[in-house]
């Protein structure tokens, strides 16, 4: 079956005609397709793997598909899922084995509505998957993660596309309006003030709609020779309302309800309302609804405030009682209380400890806390143990962990509501329990341990403190700022790969561009990338920032630059936050951890060596001196003055440093 013929036909519906042959008429979707970008970068070499593309109708995943399917050296073959079965596939896989066999050619099978195919006949596709007979490209409007094979979705890279923004279709309109060859580019065609802006809002973010709804509208007004007025009217009697989308098995209904909840946690009673008010118009079964605020009552509100969960469960008791429509007045009262109720996730203490009891090994239950009343004589099993109720207040210090976790802690009181005025006590008695750690006197066995992750914590930090320092700043560059999976990053300074790997973790789908400065660097960067696929690894160019920038395309912009120690003469580098931001995209994030001389200590604080005292005093007191005439101060104002808008925060680190008498006199 051939969902792209190369057949022209003026019956062709506008929106058909108008897709686009090749990504530089692709429009939308920046993210994934954008300039630099993994996906982009793929198709212009040629070099595909298996993808699956995923989202709403009209949001270009067919059109994406037919520009690969332009720009390919290899067969591109395709089926529709809705229409096509195993026979079908079987052909096409044949095909396929006796074109790579005899001609050395691959094959990129496209199969649209892969979600519709049952299980069995996704199992046919994956054999052939596997072992690269076939490179797939899936399209579905349904979750891949739960509609599609699990075996498929662990082969493929998975690209959601988002529906596109009114700029997105603007263009598209405008591009059709004046395309000759496929559009109306032949026609005298005006708009009346608001008619198409109308066609472009309603339209929601779907190319089709727009397009099917811009063609009734040209194709219904005037003659065809004759100059074109489309009026609002014509527009919006061209576009009706579209449905509201909600598929209780589908995306939709988990995504308004994530939306509900997350209304609740953010405090936000209007938007609870309304979001209730999506679910119930479009019927929801209130039994959900209520289960889930049952969850959020001990997620999200917890012991902020007790009665959350009470209020809940009485509100589902009455609404089984009353049922609708009445009970809507249940549900809306206590969605209401949850989300003007104080917040405290403290309960997800649970699952830290959760994680400890599964990464460690079992810990032994302590000897004064175990059963006494089977083999207390025998053993000594809870000897030593303190009966709260015997002391004031009913309660005693003493340790309830296990020996090697003494001390830790996992429930964390909020500062809201019922727990606030608990956590001071909380905290007081913590602190007593931990005056009174001591080893077990009252001992069972001997017994073998084996090591456990804690001591291996401890070990690393004996390694040096070093480490300790790099790994604290690498956390707080890349704390401020959330990074995308299809995020473009620039490392200046890159080293070794101190901020180069983090950020390559975080963005699988994007692009990450080093600039080192030796060689050297380049060799260890480019060997351990080696592990990686060749279009995951890092591009690794020598030279300084200034001049590894302006190397690289125009187009080419980033989400986010990091750098270390790149400005330590700030008033003779500092032009090079101007290219930096050129670099940007808008809303684009530059961090940069730089160390500041000036501030350091000094070595006479700890040596009392009068020449040196007198060599620091010079070195200190020359303000001509580029590496300490500056401080944060003036790395802030430099930034602000190239166009910049953020702030410096000083962190301060202390390392413990061995000075031999020979390194003291050649300092």
């Amino acid at each position: 079956m051939e969902l792209f013929s190369v057949t022209k036909s003026g019956s062709e519906p506008l929106a058909y005609r108008m897709r686009p042959r090749t990504l530089e008429e692709y429009v939308g979707q920046e993210a994934i397709i954008g300039e630099g970008r993994l996906l982009r970068r793929a198709i212009q070499a040629d070099q595909l793997s298996s993808v699956i593309f995923y989202g709403p109708p009209g949001t270009g995943k067919t059109t994406l598909a037919r520009v690969i399917a332009n720009s390919t050296k290899r067969h591109f073959a395709t089926l529709n899922a809705v229409l096509s079965g195993v026979k079908e596939l079987r052909f096409e896989i044949d095909a396929a084995r006796e074109r790579l066999e005899l001609y050395q050619r691959g094959t990129i099978l496209f199969v649209d509505e892969v979600h519709r195919w049952n299980k069995s006949q996704q199992d046919a596709l994956l054999p052939w998957v596997e072992n690269g007979t076939v490179i797939l490209i899936g399209a579905t409007t349904e979750n891949p993660f739960f509609e599609v094979n699990a075996a498929l979705v662990s082969r493929s890279r998975i690209f959601q596309l988002k529906p596109l923004t009114g700029d997105d279709l603007m263009k598209i309109a405008h591009m059709t309006l004046s395309d000759k060859e496929r559009g109306y580019g032949n026609y005298e065609i005006t708009f009346e003030d608001g008619a198409l802006e109308h066609l472009v809002d309603v339209s929601d973010g779907d190319a089709r709609t727009l397009l099917n709804a811009l063609e009734l509208a040209v194709e219904t007004t005037g003659e065809p020779d004759e100059p074109k007025y489309i009026s609002l009217a014509a527009a919006e009697d061209s576009i009706q309302q579209k449905a509201v989308l909600y598929d209780k098995e589908g995306d939709y209904h988990f995504d308004v309800i994530s939306a509900f909840i997350k209304s609740i946690r953010g405090s936000d009673p209007d938007a609870a309302l309304y979001w209730l008010a999506r679910m119930v118009h479009a019927g929801e079964e209130p039994r959900f609804i209520f289960r889930r605020m049952l969850i959020s009552a001990a997620e999200d509100i917890g012991l902020a405030d007790p009665n959350a969960l009470v209020v809940v469960e009485a509100a589902a008791a009455a609404f089984e009682r009353i049922g609708l429509p009445e009970g809507r007045f249940h549900l809306a009262q206590a969605a209401l209380y949850l989300a003007t109720a104080k917040k405290s996730n403290s309960t997800m203490g649970f699952f830290d400890a959760l994680k400890k009891v599964t990464e460690e090994a079992q810990r032994e239950v302590p000897n004064h806390l175990r059963d006494n009343s089977r083999d207390a004589k025998g053993f000594g099993h809870g000897e030593g143990y303190l009966y709260p109720h015997a002391y004031s207040g009913h309660w005693v210090a003493q340790q309830y962990l296990p020996a090697a976790l003494q001390g830790k802690i996992f429930y964390n009181p909020g500062d809201q509501g019922y727990e606030a005025t608990i956590a001071s006590e909380v905290q007081g008695r913590r602190e007593e329990q931990l005056e009174s750690i001591q080893s077990d006197v009252f001992v069972e066995h001997l017994s073998y341990s084996p090591p456990s992750s804690v001591e291996a914590i401890w070990r690393e930090r004996s390694a040096g403190e070093r480490s300790t320092i790099l790994r604290a700043i690498r956390k707080e560059l890349f704390r401020e700022h959330t990074v995308r999976r299809s995020d473009r990053v620039f490392i200046a300074n890159a080293g070794s790969g101190f901020l180069l790997w983090e950020a390559l973790r975080l963005t699988p789908e994007g692009l990450c561009v080093a600039q080192v400065s030796t060689k050297q660097h380049a060799e260890v960067i480019n060997h351990y990338a080696k592990t990686l696929e060749m279009l995951e690894r890092p591009l690794v160019h020598i030279g300084d920032p200034a001049s590894v920038l302006r190397s690289l395309h125009e187009r080419l912009l980033f989400e986010h630059i990091y750098g270390r120690n790149i400005l330590s003469r700030l008033h003779a580098e500092k032009e090079i936050l101007e290219l930096f931001f050129e670099k940007l995209v808008k809303g684009g994030t530059l961090n940069i951890a730089q160390s500041i001389p000036s501030r350091s200590s000094r070595l006479s604080e700890f040596c009392d060596h009068p020449l040196l005292k007198e060599a620091e005093k010079v070195i200190y007191a020359d303000e001509t001196n580029p590496l300490i005439n500056w401080d944060e101060k003036d790395l802030e104002e430099a930034a602000k003055s190239y166009g910049f808008q953020g702030k410096t925060e000083v962190l301060s680190f202390t390392e413990n440093r061995v000075f031999t008498s020979d390194q003291l006199e050649g300092y």
